[in-house]
């Protein structure tokens, strides 16, 4: 959105507030006193709560330089809230470290359970190598079927 749209949205909402403000103050005069009491301290005190609202708002920006950051306030929370955000970043470092750890763990089971087998079976670990031992696979298959 560029800067003239939001300067003519703006007053378009600025111009509706104030042609509606005028139409609900023409209508005040007929209206009881007491009715009209009630909506001036309605009023005041939706006036007194937006100021608050306003001020809490701002009181949580902070400058630094060019550059403007949110805020918690005092700085022993803004301490223990910084602890506190880190805490997912650990959740997250601990728990790629233990997946890290099962996985090297599940291949070293795997890799063993492959020696194992090599070293307990009928042939020797040098007929892995031979160029007849697809072959010998084959009818050894075919044997078992």
């Amino acid at each position: 959105m560029n800067p003239s749209n939001s300067n003519t949205l703006l007053s378009v909402q600025d111009r509706f507030g104030l042609k509606l403000a005028a139409r609900l103050s023409e209508s005040t005069d007929t209206l009881p006193h007491d009715i009209v009491e009630r909506l001036r301290a309605a009023r005041m005190q939706a006036l007194g709560a937006h100021k608050q609202l306003k001020t809490v708002t701002a009181s949580a920006v902070q400058s630094n330089g060019a550059s403007a950051t949110l805020g918690f306030g005092d700085e022993e929370a803004s301490l223990w809230r910084r602890l506190a955000s880190l805490v997912p970043l650990l959740a997250l470092v601990v728990g790629l470290v233990a997946i890290n750890m099962l996985d090297n763990d599940s291949r070293a089971k795997e890799l063993a359970e492959i020696d194992a087998a090599i070293l307990t079976d009928d042939l020797p670990p040098s007929a892995y190598t031979d160029p007849g031992f697809a072959q010998f696979l084959n009818l050894r298959r075919d044997q078992t079927q």
